[in-house]
């Protein structure tokens, strides 16, 4: 049998194997019409951005060679060495992104400035990433970050002003791509004017973002056979191109030309790099994408095609344009052949409007790490994959992003003005990505000094020549770039610092446990039956709005649960990791509290879903407390008391309770309810009104189990009776407001930045799906 079973779990392994392996290549197929779209498209406007009228001078077939030899080494060391092989690596669970590599720093380095960390935090799965932090935390460096918050308050800024240009570039991209691809049109046909070509450009940006709706899986099946077809083109015309006009070019290959071209040109060579560096924009929107797909598509997707065909393509240009110097300022139009023009023409337009797919998409995905890490107001996230959580789509900054693509469309009209834009967005993003991943490599990777400096002064140095040649052209049209991200950078700022001020107001306020415990078990009011959920931000102690309410109402329900919602900077967590149940009070008060954790790519599920989780939760914990007397906390800890963490497993192995399923919840024989029958009717006409929203609704039950102590079967009743009798959600509308002897600064950035994000942006009812039926909202005003 042995022999049998050996050949059996062979044959498992081998087609597991195969099984990943047609996955990831499936996903490589998809990450053309995705990633790879905004790089394959550069060939369309690189040398015509590269040889301006300041190096007309210099024109010559040898400046050709030296352009060509910069563009070649430029793709090889940054995107092929630097992303593809030593950046994917620091994926953060399978996310990429100037935020990811942040979150990974948060996890090895309290770099965070939002007080709400804790030591179970660390022991999440997805927490631990790399060997033992026990070498990175004797780094001095890293002592020095943490020690100092206005330093760790640079750091954030320096994220923030990286992912801001990634947003930049989600402006800028759709529009150089598709005004570069009609170009064409306007070179063959001298009838179609200025108008004409801004009015199809503009048609088809609008029907780009159009289809942003529909998912990243269905557009990349989509668009991927595009992609692929432009650059098996575009590879099939530099191989003629170079066969036919000049063989010679690739000595080019060698280095020796990049010192003969800077030799030559001098200063104006230096100020053509913000030419040649859109040959790679587009690579930090492939490590963005990174959620939409993994490290080893991408890799395949790149080096295997990709590449090759970039550099065969700028091969045959450069081989063109050193027999036909005139043709420079329409390059690549210039060196399709004749018979091959018209389709050319329309794979070019098709692969313009793919290649804005993917910093649109990075866009997304930025978007949503910054608003899960507390640094960008609510907004809408739908979820267009089942099976990649990574797959998103932002309605408002969609169409943010199509307003004001078409203004700067319709503004510059110029693709060499929008180009320069355009780098010096790319080359800041790219340089930020260097800055980080210095940090990642000593104290994530846990590798020494000397090791992160050397990469950080190569890759540092090239990037910051790119970004000096780049700055030049700031007067213009770059400075489009940091008007945009200055805007940007300015909301995810003032958020962040409207978020804080608000978590330290109530980590000042909290309600104190000689107060609460002097109030007795009845919390000196009457406890009426139900669950009152009470939301705060509060990871430790009891919010403010509590004592607020107590004190202006004459009633509480009789089981109260703190629930906060928290984001932790890991991608997911696991279910059998998500709650964090704790008690609040002596075992009488009914107290408990609750730790949400949610990851940036996790998905918030529905209330109904939630509630079932909680209480099931809550019955584990209490069973687990009798049995584990670890868990149960003192008098002078209850506040703070110990947590445990508490599996959402499914209903069928909860073993606390017994769970029945029913359609429709029964007025009739629910105990003691709190809620009115004309409360539930109204229940009952909404579902009727809305049949797609009913959900499933569970009944429990107290398993027969004779040994189980008196006090814990009196706490379980009380617990399933106040779930049939209703769960209330109490919540604080808070009004934030600048002290009065606060800086006219801080009164410009609270009382009216602030505050104008939490009146524009989703609630955080709507945001935690909180039914409004069973909402209660406790006015509160915060002044920070």
């Amino acid at each position: 049998m042995e022999p049998e079973s050996g050949a059996a779990n062979s044959r498992s392994l081998t087609s597991l194997s195969w099984v990943n392996l047609s996955r990831t290549l499936l996903l490589a197929y998809q990450s053309f019409g995705v990633t790879c779209g905004d790089l394959s498209t550069s060939p369309l406007y690189v040398y015509k951005s590269t040889f301006t009228r300041k190096l007309e001078k210099h024109q010559d077939a040898e400046a050709i060679f030296g352009a060509f030899s910069l563009i070649f080494w430029t793709i090889t060391l940054i995107p092929l060495i630097k992303y593809v092989i030593i950046v994917l690596n620091a994926d953060d669970s399978g996310e990429g992104g100037t935020f990811a590599l942040y979150s990974l720093l948060c996890r090895h380095a309290k770099l965070s400035l939002l007080p709400n960390q804790q030591a179970a935090d660390e022991e999440l799965s997805a927490y631990k990433y790399g060997p033992s932090s026990q070498i990175a935390a004797s780094n001095p460096l890293k002592r020095f970050l943490e020690k100092h918050k206005r330093v760790r308050t640079a750091l954030l800024i320096v994220v923030l002003l990286g992912a801001s240009m990634v947003i930049s570039d989600g402006v800028l991209t759709p529009a150089i791509s598709v005004l570069s691809a009609v170009s064409g049109l306007q070179a063959a046909e001298n009838k179609l004017t200025d108008g004409e070509l801004l009015l199809l450009a503009c048609a088809l940006l609008v029907g780009l973002f159009a289809l942003q709706h529909i998912g990243t899986r269905r557009v990349a099946f989509l668009f991927s056979p595009i992609v692929i077809i432009w650059l098996i083109t575009i590879l099939m015309i530099g191989f003629y191109n170079t066969y036919y006009w000049n063989p010679k070019i690739v000595r080019a290959f060698s280095p020796f030309y990049i010192v003969k071209f800077f030799n030559e040109t001098g200063k104006e060579g230096w100020v053509s790099l913000g030419g040649i560096l859109l040959s790679i924009t587009g690579t930090e929107a492939m490590f963005a994408d990174l959620g939409h797909f993994t490290p080893s598509s991408i890799r395949i997707a790149f080096s295997c095609f990709v590449y090759p065909c970039l550099v065969i393509q700028y091969l045959g240009q450069a081989a063109f344009l050193s027999k036909n110097l005139g043709s420079v300022s329409n390059s690549f139009y210039d060196s399709v052949p004749d018979a091959m023009y018209w389709p050319v023409f329309v794979i070019a337009t098709l692969a313009a409007i793919v290649g804005s797919q993917a910093i649109i998409t990075a866009t997304f995905s930025i978007i949503k790490q910054c608003h899960a890490l507390g640094c960008f107001p609510r907004v809408k996230v739908v979820h267009t994959s089942k099976n990649m959580f990574g797959q998103i789509y932002i309605p408002e900054i969609n169409w943010i992003l199509m307003i004001l693509t078409l203004a700067i469309t319709i503004g510059f009209q110029d693709t060499t003005m929008i180009g320069n834009a355009y780098g010096v967005a790319c080359m800041f993003v790219m340089f930020i990505s260097t800055f980080l991943m210095t940090f990642v490599i000593m104290f994530v990777w846990q590798r020494s000094v000397m090791i992160a400096l050397p990469f950080f002064v190569f890759f540092g140095f090239i990037e910051g020549v790119y970004l000096s040649s780049a700055l030049v052209k700031v007067p213009k049209g770059g400075w489009v770039t940091l008007v945009l991200s200055f805007f940007f950078m300015i909301i995810m700022y003032v958020w962040h610092y409207g978020t804080r001020k608000k978590y330290n107001f109530d980590l000042h306020n909290k309600v104190s446990l000689k107060w609460l415990l002097g109030l007795g078990p009845s919390l000196g009011i009457v406890r009426v039956p139900g669950i009152g959920l009470i939301y705060s931000e509060l990871a430790t102690g009891v919010p403010a709005i509590f004592s607020h309410f107590v004190t202006n109402l004459p009633a509480f329900h009789k089981v109260l649960v703190f629930v906060c919602v928290k984001s932790v900077p890991v991608p997911y967590v696991a279910p059998e990791e998500r709650f964090l149940i704790g008690r609040i009070c002596p075992r009488p008060y009914r107290m408990y509290r609750c730790i949400v954790r949610y990851g940036y790519k996790d998905i918030q599920r529905e209330e109904g879903v939630f509630e079932d989780q909680l209480i099931q939760s809550i019955a584990e914990f209490i069973q687990m407390e009798a049995v584990e007397p670890q868990l149960a906390s003192d008098s002078s800890s209850l506040l703070d008391g110990r947590m445990a963490v508490i599996s959402t497993r499914s209903t069928d192995s909860i073993s606390s309770l017994v769970v029945s399923e029913v359609e429709e919840f029964d007025v009739t024989n629910s105990i003691h309810s709190i809620k009115s029958l004309s409360l539930h009717s109204l229940r009952s006409v909404f579902d009727d009104e809305h049949p797609q929203l009913r959900r499933r609704r569970l009944r429990f039950q107290l398993p027969p189990n004779p040994g189980m102590e008196p006090a814990v079967r009196e706490e379980l009743l009380d617990l399933i009776q106040a779930k049939e009798a209703g769960v209330a959600y109490i919540m604080g509308h808070s009004y934030v407001k600048a002290r009065r002897s606060s800086s006219y600064l801080k009164k410009l950035v609270i009382d009216i930045g602030y505050s104008f994000l939490r009146k524009n942006c989703r609630g955080p009812a709507v945001a935690l799906n909180i039914p409004h039926i069973s909402l209660i909202e406790v006015g509160m005003i915060y002044y920070v």
